[in-house]
């Protein structure tokens, strides 16, 4: 058996510079009684991460190797059932302590392999593929539609068993990586020759480069041969020069002064008579540490005086270009502002990487770097109508044992509250009255539908509310292995995006009496035209599609425009946008960069709210009147008058 783990961009283990972390872990038995157990393999990825949650993946990866071997008396099934129910209680007590910024955001696979039986269970997004004589086999595929109960907490469910053969390859990709394999058609390729697998991704970042750069994730491969093999980890990624370090390159010479001066030091204390030792060989070790100490500083300080000069030319164009933006706005013509503000952001991507290095700079250096940066912020902000909110107004908070929301929505003026890991929806009036609606069925999305809220259940079923009775319909599928993500309404209309095929499917809606609905046949009506990276949708006339940087237009079958907001700070994966025939404005939410935009229908930005406190944003909602934005950050509501 052969273990590869592929990390795709994993960037530094020490701190985060983006939200998402992820990690594998490959447990082989360390003794007779483990190896009872076989080996154990762990893939997770976490998102919107928080500093508090940045070792989740190891703790919850320790926790199950320990329970998973300690069960040794039992089958490595029944040990793996045991340890993950273990394991919901575990994530139950961080609900409990009011943790929840990683449910809907953990992504983690486990599986147990004992003489080629696999056990497996997973939740979120990994993909879990096997490739068998050329075939690909989905064998996740039970696993698709697995709910998570809140309480007590069922994170981890059903259990897979199946029998693994000679020459199998057996894959587990993050998400990301999975859609990019199957965007690229690599599985294919690799199923074709499975001995080259190997060579074929070691190949990948050469052939791949530019793609590449832009996604993250992981792909572990187990390789059942005859041979075993210890595992490898390769990173796949841009190669990145090492940060230089003073103490990786003068530590070995401190130590070898130290260890030289103190032996001689030692030799001419012996030599000494008794009565005459005025130090003793403490106090040697001291002076010689002091020189250590002294001779570090000084060469601390030549490398500071050394990165400043490099930075000189770099730091008086930023001066000028400083100068020069704040002339061409103080003229107050539009021309010039957008001359402007082009200079403010040259210059903020000039000085960001002299941000970095602040700490090795000489103080008053570093000062008058922090100042300018300061300046350009302060300009860009206001060019680019960029309101940070220190405080923001908690409209509501929920406790944790009562309802965890993942999603709203508003209509009349009522906040409703959902989610796909709970049942029941939480309705809080105007006036904060808390109403929890009892339903035994859990919810993807929904939407506005006149005097309805119609919510959408994975894969097909559709349930109505109106005047807090509920009536179910389902869906007719439109083809086999559709997977709906998003819903919209418009004119007698219901539109899904069909994630995987990348459709929009229609479905026409009939109010039959008060309170009955007919759901008309299927019809794919934009075809094969989404970019994977399409990520929510709205129509109001046109079709709004959104992706990671950039919102399609589109009437009908037509793209009537891409547009590529021109704002700072630049977009990096917008999440969901919301538009609406009545309202003359897209809202967008950013929980990446913890912000919400609102665009004019051309794509001109009107207004940016950010604040640190917006460290998890889920959802967000309009008012009627698109006065109001509340937004679901945790167990957090919060309010934003426009």
């Amino acid at each position: 058996m052969k273990v590869y783990e592929f990390y795709f961009n994993p960037g530094p283990k020490k701190k985060i510079e983006t939200d998402l972390i992820f990690d594998s872990f490959c447990y082989e038995p360390l003794n007779i009684y483990e190896k009872k157990m076989g080996s154990l393999y762990l893939v997770g990825l976490l998102k919107n991460v928080l500093p508090k949650n940045l070792h989740l993946l190891e703790t919850l990866a320790q926790f199950i190797r320990e329970g998973y071997y300690k069960k040794a008396v039992l089958s490595p099934e029944k040990s793996l059932r045991k340890v993950l129910k273990e394991t919901n209680v575990f994530l139950d007590q961080m609900i409990g302590k009011g943790d929840v910024s990683w449910l809907g955001n953990l992504s983690l696979a486990v599986l147990a392999l004992k003489d080629f039986k696999l056990n497996f269970a997973k939740v979120g997004g990994i993909k879990i593929v096997l490739l068998r004589g050329g075939k690909i086999v989905d064998i996740d595929r039970k696993l698709k539609f697995q709910d998570i109960e809140p309480y007590p907490l069922k994170i981890f469910g059903t259990v897979v068993s199946g029998k693994l053969n000679l020459n199998d390859l057996v894959l587990i990709f993050t998400e990301n990586i999975f859609d990019f394999f199957q965007k690229e058609n690599l599985l294919n390729e690799i199923a074709k020759s499975p001995q080259l697998l190997e060579e074929k991704l070691k190949n990948l970042l050469e052939e791949k480069k530019e793609e590449l750069i832009k996604i993250r994730g992981i792909l572990l491969v187990i390789s059942l041969i005859k041979e075993i093999v210890p595992g490898k980890k390769e990173i796949i990624a841009p190669k990145i020069s090492k940060e230089f370090s003073l103490k990786e390159v003068f530590l070995p010479y401190f130590k070898f002064f130290k260890e030289k001066l103190s032996f001689q030091f030692s030799k001419i204390l012996a030599l000494l008579p008794q009565p005459q030792l005025i130090f003793n060989k403490k106090w040697g070790l001291i002076l010689i540490l002091i020189f250590v100490l002294f001779f570090g500083f000084l060469i601390d300080r030549n490398e500071k005086r050394k990165k400043m000069n490099l930075y000189l030319d770099d730091v008086e164009e930023i001066e000028e270009k400083l100068k020069l933006a704040e002339e061409l706005l103080a003229q107050k013509e539009p021309q010039n502002e957008e001359k402007a503000n082009l200079l403010l952001k040259e210059s903020f991507e000039k000085i960001s990487p002299i941000l970095k290095d602040s700490s090795e700079l000489p103080r008053h250096f570093s000062t008058k770097v922090l100042s300018l940066n300061e300046k350009i912020l302060s300009h860009l902000y206001l060019f680019n109508k960029l309101e940070m909110i220190e405080n923001p107004e908690i409209y509501f908070r929920f406790e944790a044992k009562k309802f965890i929301p993942q999603k709203l929505i508003f209509a009349e003026d009522t906040l409703y509250f959902f989610s796909p890991y709970s049942k029941n929806i939480f309705k809080l009036d105007k006036n904060k009255k808390e109403v929890l609606m009892e339903i035994d069925k859990k919810f993807d999305s929904a939407v506005v539908l006149k005097n309805n809220i119609l919510f959408f259940t994975k894969p097909n079923q559709l349930t109505i509310l109106r005047n807090d009775q509920f009536s179910i319909l389902s869906l007719e599928i439109p083809h086999q292995d559709f997977d709906f993500s998003d819903l919209a309404y418009f004119k007698e209309n219901l539109y899904f995006f069909d994630k995987k095929a990348g459709q929009i499917i229609k479905y026409p809606l009939t109010q039959l009496e008060q309170d009955f609905f007919k759901l008309g046949k299927p019809e794919v009506w934009l075809k094969k035209v989404i970019e994977n990276e399409s990520k929510s949708f709205g129509v109001d006339g046109f079709l709004w599609i959104l992706n990671k940087d950039a919102i399609l237009k589109y009437q009908t079958d037509d793209l009537k425009e891409r547009i590529k907001p021109d704002i700072f700070p630049p977009p990096k994966e917008f999440s969901k946008i919301f538009v609406s025939p009545t309202l003359p404005h897209l809202y967008i939410l950013e929980p990446l960069q913890k912000r919400i935009l609102i665009f004019d229908k051309s794509g001109q930005i009107l207004k940016q709210f950010q604040s640190e406190k917006f460290n998890n944003l889920l959802d967000f909602a309009i008012s009627q009147d698109g006065k109001t934005i509340f937004l679901l950050n945790d167990l957090k509501v919060y309010r934003i008058g426009i």
